[in-house]
Protein backbone atom coordinates (compact mmCIF):
# COMPACT_ATOMS: atom_id res chain seq x y z
CA UNK A 1 0.00 0.00 0.00
CA UNK A 2 1.31 3.34 -0.99
CA UNK A 3 2.61 6.02 1.98
CA UNK A 4 -1.05 7.68 2.92
CA UNK A 5 -0.99 10.75 4.78
CA UNK A 6 -4.35 10.37 6.87
CA UNK A 7 -6.55 13.45 8.39
CA UNK A 8 -7.98 13.82 11.63
CA UNK A 9 -11.10 11.20 11.89
CA UNK A 10 -14.01 12.87 11.09
CA UNK A 11 -17.02 11.84 13.47
CA UNK A 12 -20.43 12.66 13.17
CA UNK A 13 -23.27 11.36 16.21
CA UNK A 14 -22.60 7.70 17.17
CA UNK A 15 -19.06 7.88 16.03
CA UNK A 16 -19.51 7.01 12.56
CA UNK A 17 -16.02 7.98 11.65
CA UNK A 18 -13.97 8.73 8.37
CA UNK A 19 -10.41 9.65 7.37
CA UNK A 20 -9.70 11.25 4.06
CA UNK A 21 -5.73 10.68 2.75
CA UNK A 22 -3.89 11.08 0.17
CA UNK A 23 -0.21 10.22 -1.19
CA UNK A 24 2.43 11.33 -3.26
CA UNK A 25 1.04 10.37 -6.54
CA UNK A 26 -1.83 12.24 -6.43
CA UNK A 27 -4.28 10.03 -5.49
CA UNK A 28 -7.20 10.54 -2.84
CA UNK A 29 -8.53 8.07 -0.04
CA UNK A 30 -11.92 7.36 2.11
CA UNK A 31 -11.84 5.17 4.37
CA UNK A 32 -14.18 4.33 7.69
CA UNK A 33 -11.55 5.32 10.72
CA UNK A 34 -9.71 1.99 12.22
CA UNK A 35 -10.42 0.34 8.31
CA UNK A 36 -7.46 2.65 6.43
CA UNK A 37 -6.14 -0.91 4.77
CA UNK A 38 -9.57 -1.04 3.34
CA UNK A 39 -10.19 2.84 1.68
CA UNK A 40 -11.79 3.31 -1.39
CA UNK A 41 -9.40 5.46 -3.82
CA UNK A 42 -9.64 8.33 -7.01
CA UNK A 43 -7.59 10.84 -7.95
CA UNK A 44 -7.53 14.50 -5.97
CA UNK A 45 -9.80 15.59 -8.43
CA UNK A 46 -12.38 13.50 -8.19
CA UNK A 47 -12.47 14.44 -4.30
CA UNK A 48 -11.99 17.75 -4.60
CA UNK A 49 -15.33 16.95 -7.00
CA UNK A 50 -16.88 15.58 -4.77
CA UNK A 51 -16.79 17.59 -1.67
CA UNK A 52 -17.55 20.69 -3.94
CA UNK A 53 -20.62 18.71 -4.66
CA UNK A 54 -21.86 17.65 -1.36
CA UNK A 55 -21.14 21.23 -0.15
CA UNK A 56 -23.45 22.11 -2.99
CA UNK A 57 -26.26 20.50 -1.65
CA UNK A 58 -25.77 17.19 -4.25
CA UNK A 59 -26.46 14.73 -1.27
CA UNK A 60 -28.58 16.45 0.48
CA UNK A 61 -31.69 14.06 -0.26
CA UNK A 62 -29.50 11.42 1.32
CA UNK A 63 -30.02 13.26 4.87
Amino acid sequence: MPDITWEEPFCAEGANCFRIGTDAAGNAYIAVAGREDHPLTDSREALRALIHGIKAGHADHLL
